[in-house]
């Protein structure tokens, strides 16, 4: 999610003969992957006793079933990420920001979807290591054309990944990034001096190349972790649902030691259409996995109806369990909202009409969550 391709698919071999670091029932020795196919994709070790010329250091991707996947959570590493008391704050800064390099750039969305949408995993080498709901600021190249001479503004860019990464080895963070596209009105055709500069550099970005990284930023968006059996209510736009991937990955699937969830996550995403939709297989597999620790609500504004009868937004969404979500922030649930600047009057108007209905005062309820610490928002 920025605050400011075709899909590859790749055939890969597993060895088999070793003592694998996760249960091997289910898993196929070959597989076609793609984006789709690594939600429970995982790190495989090979034990040191076997015969074969890998090393363990060698990393093999598979494809294992969502049914097993759900049994089995797969492990991370190095687990020392979890030691550290303070979330880290700007390791590096602008003016001398650490040099990372693309590990790969896939288009996420369907054909049908306007505009782009790219998951991009970046190589931090375990050097800028981050927590859950943080940003990375991105430095693209080129110089500021309102500073001749000095190089682009950051932008910032929430983490869609946890703090092991999508390899799980504590080496990688992914960012999931629209590409800004800019269309002028009269003419209806696209004008490329107007695009956005960063989404576009990324989005354009080739395995291997070089970019120029800050931070980690932030912790109005911190996961909080004190009570495990907490309610986690997350309400995205496109894509700021960067961090409530991160936050589902850990919850649900990564094997942590001493954590286990026992709450309540409950996602709302608003997007366009079904094409739209950001990690929808991912999410879908908790579903199924978890339906008593994972509710998941999709509002796509171009295929469904509100009560009225206009398009569904994610505030649709919100009102129609308005009674519920009302009930969990009573009992110390936290909300969190990510996304547009233009979603929140919109949620907003909704929340307080429902509280007003309720017989309640937002404005004082308001003030409670945020005295809490419930209400979590970050919007661009």
């Amino acid at each position: 999610m920025a605050h400011s391709a075709t899909v590859t698919q790749i055939s890969v071999s597993a060895p088999l003969g070793g003592n694998l670091s996760i249960r091997r029932s289910g898993i196929n020795k070959k597989c076609n992957l793609s984006f789709q196919d690594k939600l429970w994709a995982s790190k495989l070790s090979l034990d040191s006793r076997t015969n074969h010329m890998f090393s363990r250091k060698q990393y093999w991707v598979t494809c294992m079933s969502v049914q097993q996947a759900g049994r089995t959570k797969v492990d991370v590493t190095p687990i020392e990420l979890e030691d550290a008391k303070e979330p880290p704050i700007n390791l590096y800064r602008p003016k001398e920001p650490y040099t990372a390099t693309i590990v790969s750039v896939e288009r996420i969305v369907g054909p049908k979807a306007p505009g782009e949408t790219c998951h991009i995993v970046i190589d931090h080498g375990g050097n800028v290591p981050y927590w859950e709901g943080q940003s990375y600021g991105i430095i693209p190249p080129g110089e500021n054309p309102k500073k001749p001479g000095a190089p682009q503004n950051v932008r910032l860019y929430s983490i869609a990944s946890t703090r092991y990464g999508d390899s799980f080895d504590g080496k990688t963070a992914s960012l999931c990034v629209r590409r800004a596209v800019y269309y002028d009105p009269e003419t209806g055709k696209e004008d490329s001096s107007k695009n956005g500069v960063c989404s576009n550099f990324l989005c354009n970005s080739k395995p291997g190349d070089k970019i120029q990284l800050t931070g980690p930023s932030g912790k109005v968006m911190l996961l909080p972790e004190d009570d495990p059996n907490a309610t986690h209510i997350m309400i995205a736009t496109g894509t700021g649902v960067a961090p409530f991937r991160a936050y589902l990955r850990r919850m649900l699937m990564e094997s942590i030691p001493n954590s286990r969830f026992g709450g309540l996550a409950w996602l709302f995403l608003g997007v366009a259409n079904s094409d739209s939709l950001l990690y929808d297989d991912e999410f879908s597999g908790y579903l199924k996995e978890y339906p008593d620790h994972f509710r998941y609500d999709k509002a796509l504004s171009r295929e469904h109806k509100n009560k009225k009868g206009g398009k569904m937004y994610v505030q649709d969404k919100i009102e129609e369990y308005s009674d519920e979500i009302f009930k969990l922030l009573d009992g110390g649930a936290h909300i969190y909202f990510c996304g547009l600047k233009g979603m929140m009057p919109g949620i907003q108007e909704t929340l307080k009409r429902v509280a007003e209905q309720r017989g309640d005062n937002w404005e004082e309820k308001l003030k409670l969550l945020k005295k809490n610490k419930q209400w979590h928002v970050e919007v661009y």
